[in-house]
């Protein structure tokens, strides 16, 4: 059986590098041509927001370092910010180890989830309360944070 083109990276050594082209046609893309993506403030750690991109919104998000998205409900492209001013510059973009998921690294200004929220996890589950919390409130629009 032939070794996938992720298992056959597997064991290369820190620095081995290859192209960019064969890369992305070896992601797994789902029926739709869509990938999730997991988004983190670089300096921080924090998880702000999972989302999708498809090969034209990958492609854009590499060669204008501002995260691009494809939005599912719009469909359509959706760069992060260009509305509500609320952006997200691309500092690392990486794939995990199957190539079935992304991670980018990002700088975010301002809130990034459309609630006006820092992020888009706020629901915490308490199992031993059986309930789910709002976990952060929304900010006051005083403070200048945008909702959208």
């Amino acid at each position: 059986m032939r070794k996938s083109f992720f298992e056959e990276l597997e064991l290369s050594p820190e620095g081995y590098a290859v192209d960019l082209e064969p890369f992305m046609e070896s992601l797994s893309w789902n029926d739709q041509g869509l990938i999730p993506v997991i988004t983190q403030q670089y300096d921080s750690g924090e998880v702000l927001m999972m989302a999708w991109m498809n090969r034209e919104s990958l492609a854009m998000t590499l060669k204008e370092k501002r995260v691009t998205y494809w939005s599912r409900s719009r469909q359509q492209l959706w760069e992060k910010g260009k509305v509500s001013g609320n952006t997200q510059r691309l500092i690392e973009l990486r794939a995990d180890c199957d190539g079935d998921t992304l991670l980018c690294l990002a700088d975010q200004q301002g809130p990034a989830c459309h609630t006006g929220r820092a992020n888009c996890f706020y629901f915490r589950f308490c199992q031993e309360e059986s309930q789910v919390v709002v976990s952060a409130g929304i900010p006051d629009p005083e403070d200048g944070h945008s909702q959208v």
